[in-house]
């Protein structure tokens, strides 16, 4: 069986631009528990103006913090 899903790469694009989720949670406008959904790959429905201001306070494309994970098997 084939599933697919989304990651986020939020982490690894901070830890990139040496930034904190501090400095992203105050420059997108986000509550905390609202980036680590994103961060931590636990948020069910995108919300595309919370991804709009992740990817406009960071500088980058929607493709840079996301990628779809294809996993082949079990769960």
């Amino acid at each position: 069986m084939v599933s697919n899903e989304i990651k986020f790469l939020i982490d690894d694009v901070l830890s990139e631009k040496k930034l904190s989720k501090n400095w992203l949670e105050e420059n997108a406008k986000l509550q905390r528990s609202q980036l680590n959904s994103y961060a931590n790959n636990k948020v069910k429905r995108i919300d595309l103006d919370v991804l709009a201001r992740i990817c406009i306070a960071l500088n980058v494309e929607v493709g840079d913090i996301m990628k779809i994970q294809h996993k082949i098997g079990g769960r």
